[in-house]
């Protein structure tokens, strides 16, 4: 738990939520959405999209009223604010990106218990200036959403063999036409990509990945560490005996 003393380490709230400390990889918390929506590119930024907005607000609206917070109301509180923040996201997809909506159902409503956005509601925001918990927010959001999104373009471009597929949804008619054939126009597609196992094989894949580039970096820090402590350094006196 990130306590109120590092909250104005920013280059550390930054790199935790990208990266130290991602929602997804590390915390493995909202994994209900990650691994039901991430069929395609343009459901995970959609709901990627969502929960960074939803994040980032009620980090924002909880650190304001933290201290008008009592200890036995601050969960139901956060809660509240949550969800007033979510059904802000809800009308506006169901004004601005309708068809979207409807794909991605029930998940926008379930925003409000994503673990994620409680965790840092309780742990960070109701304890940290409005700043941090604002940059804390955005960047466990934007961290969110890149698992989201690879692992949406991974199932795409396995499953059915493009990539950018339907995002009209999102964009409008402008985006119609950015299908990407990226295995050609003859694949037929791997059906296991799609469907839920699929979504735990591409995350399991991406944990391990992570991992191994952790452990590569701290076994580097380790060896670089050795070398410093087994040099030995000569003094030289002046003097010739």
């Amino acid at each position: 738990m990130t306590t109120p003393d590092s909250s104005h380490n920013y280059g550390e709230i930054t790199h935790n939520g990208l990266w130290k400390n991602n929602p997804a990889l590390v915390q493995l918390l909202g994994l209900c959405p990650l691994l039901a929506v991430t069929g395609s590119v343009v459901n995970a930024i959609g709901l990627g999209l969502a929960t960074t907005a939803v994040l980032t607000c009620s980090n924002l609206a909880v650190s304001l009223v933290r201290h008008q917070m009592p200890e036995t109301v601050r969960l139901p509180a956060s809660v509240m604010i949550i969800a007033t923040f979510v059904t802000c996201a809800e009308l506006l997809m169901k004004a601005f990106t309708y068809e979207l909506y409807l794909v991605l159902g029930i998940f926008i409503p379930l925003i409000v218990t994503n673990c994620a956005i409680l965790g840092r509601a309780d742990a960070f925001a109701s304890k940290n200036p409005v700043l941090p918990s604002l940059l804390d927010g955005l960047m466990m959001g934007v961290g969110f959403s890149a698992v989201l999104i690879v692992i949406g373009a991974v199932r795409e471009v396995i499953g059915r063999g493009t990539l950018f597929s339907d995002m009209d949804l999102l964009l409008g008619p402008m985006a119609a036409d950015w299908t990407l054939p990226v295995l050609g126009q003859d694949y037929s597609g791997f059906l296991v990509a799609v469907l839920p196992p699929g979504a735990f094989l591409v995350a399991g894949l991406l944990i391990a990945a992570k991992n191994a580039i952790d452990a590569g970096i701290e076994g580097r820090k380790k060896a670089n560490a050795s070398v410093v402590t087994g040099s030995k350094r000569v003094r030289t006196t002046g003097k010739i005996s």
